[in-house]
């Protein structure tokens, strides 16, 4: 008997998947570094809304959409917190 799940990921699924949480990750740290807690929390919020709307995207060609709109919206709070003087970036 296998113990592999009865829904194994093909290796681009597992990659995809990798890169997804990657990003969630980097999302959330650089929101920590937003100073005001009620504009965190916002954040927070909406970030886990749209991980969790597309969560069941199966598509290879939409992950990869999300993923590129995921990361310039990265670009952009990073880029912000740069300009306000708060983050020394990445």
């Amino acid at each position: 008997m296998s113990k592999l799940p009865k829904a194994s990921l093909s290796l681009k699924q597992f990659m995809l998947r990798h890169e997804v949480l990657k990003l969630y990750r980097e999302i959330f740290r650089t929101i920590r570094q937003v100073p005001d807690k009620n504009s965190q929390l916002e954040l927070k919020s909406w970030a886990r809304h749209d991980f969790q709307t597309n969560r069941h995207q199966s598509d290879e060609v939409a992950i990869k959409m999300l993923l590129q709109h995921g990361r310039r919206s990265l670009t952009e709070l990073r880029t912000s917190l740069q300009l306000s003087g708060v983050s020394e970036g990445k």
